[in-house]
């Protein structure tokens, strides 16, 4: 069979959803996988990571320049985590055929610290599963890089038993220095994990290498390889592991931890999902607080405008501001709304980025009015209990509006375990 069906049919084998933006060569791919067609590559690893806070596995196929859609999850997801595996297939065109730039996915191995598998067409199957299982053992995306010399090959279909394991999300008390320096404990573990991969083998006295990221063999044997593309293996043949100092931050250590303001105008709307035991994905912005004490109402954040689509297939709450929504989050919203998926998007509304200095923002009404967004005064509690429920049908969005208390600033409290 060709190295296209035999992905496709790994991909069914492993992944329990899929999601794609067609563009060559990943096109047949997401139509052979049954793949979810989605508005945009960021909205659609978004899906995965709630799929994957879900407890299931997903797989999103893009081209290579979708990945660059994909760059702010992408890295966000090593220091944050994730439950099932989640891994992103990188059709590279290299040439370029049909593209207008060439690209070469495996550098964002590098960026993301995340593991990249480059099969050949006796490892495609095999490289697919382990790609999800290294996803799971580093809880972050891994990426499978592919490129139409191999999808157009002929190739056996190799299937592999399904071994999966669960990652797990950040150490909650951990502060977000203390996430980063955990994460590079886990990047020095992948390179024991690349290194001792039977993917990698030799064949007719040559290298064949399938981790690519982390490099897995010597320097000598390295720059022997043959590439598709830039000399990726040869660049980084003489890459060590991270070796981070001393233990990673804690808030009981630290002492303290961050709230909103004193007079933060937002408070009655996190307290009523405290006391409904409602969880949600925060976006990065003032929502992120919601993470923190007193509230600890949020699960995990992706990114600036990645709640909605991520809490679409998670845990169905999204806490956003409209800043972050207006940066990147309207494109879930919207394909959201297209497929009439359960989802209660909470916008708190105060007129401007609260986490970068108070610059304004448009009225985010003007932009989402084709949503019937239920608006609220953010100190009427009576409105908002009626509408921060979950929707039984299709998504809901409910707009909170409330001015900032001037001169005031993110509150530090003294940090107490719960």
């Amino acid at each position: 069979m060709k190295g296209t069906e035999a992905l496709a049919l790994a991909l069914l084998r492993s992944a329990d959803r899929c999601y794609a933006v067609p563009g060559y060569p990943v096109s047949e791919i997401a139509a052979r996988a049954g793949a979810v067609i989605t508005v945009n590559e960021k909205v659609a690893l978004e899906y995965a990571l709630g799929d994957s806070l879900s407890g299931r596995r997903a797989a999103v196929a893009v081209k290579h320049v979708g990945l660059n859609a994909c760059a702010d999850p992408l890295v966000h997801a090593t220091a944050q985590g994730l439950r099932a595996g989640v891994v992103v297939v990188a059709g590279d065109d290299v040439r370029p055929i049909a593209s207008d730039v060439a690209q070469d996915s495996r550098y964002y191995g590098e960026v993301a610290r995340v593991p990249v598998l480059e099969p050949d067409g006796e490892t495609l199957g095999p490289a697919v599963e382990a790609a999800f299982e290294a996803s799971e053992a580093f809880s972050r995306v891994a990426i499978v890089r592919v490129t139409p010399d191999l999808l157009d090959a002929d190739v056996p279909d190799t299937p592999v038993a399904r071994r999966g394991r669960e990652g797990s999300l950040a150490d909650p008390g951990l502060t977000m220095a203390g996430r980063a320096k955990a994460a590079d404990r886990r990047t020095a573990a992948m390179f024991a994990w690349s290194r001792s991969s039977p993917l990698n083998r030799v064949v007719g006295g040559m290298p064949r290498v399938v981790t690519v990221y982390p490099p897995p063999a010597d320097p000598d044997a390295l720059a022997r390889v043959r590439e598709t593309g830039r000399p990726f293996l040869r660049e980084h043949r003489l890459l060590t592991p991270p070796e981070p100092a001393g233990e990673p931050e804690r808030f009981s250590s630290r002492g303290f931890s961050r709230t909103l303001c004193r007079d933060c105008p937002f408070h009655p709307a996190f307290a009523v999902l405290r006391e409904r035991g409602m969880r949600a994905v925060c976006d990065a912005g003032c929502a992120i607080l919601a993470m923190n004490p007193p509230y600890r109402v949020g699960i995990a954040t992706y990114g600036l405008g990645s709640s909605v689509a991520v809490a679409a297939t998670g845990p169905g709450v999204a806490l956003t501001g409209d800043y972050a929504l207006l940066h990147s989050g309207l494109n879930a919203l919207i394909d959201v709304y297209e497929r009439k998926l359960p989802l209660l998007c909470i916008v708190l509304a105060n007129n401007r980025m609260g986490m970068t200095g108070g610059h304004p923002v448009p009225d985010i009404l003007r932009y989402i009015a084709w949503a019937n967004p239920v608006v609220c005064a953010a100190d009427d509690t009576a409105t908002l209990r009626r509408a921060l429920v979950l929707p039984q049908d299709g998504p809901r969005t409910v707009v909170i509006e409330g001015a900032c208390p001037e001169g005031e600033n993110h509150e530090t409290v003294e940090y107490r375990d719960l």
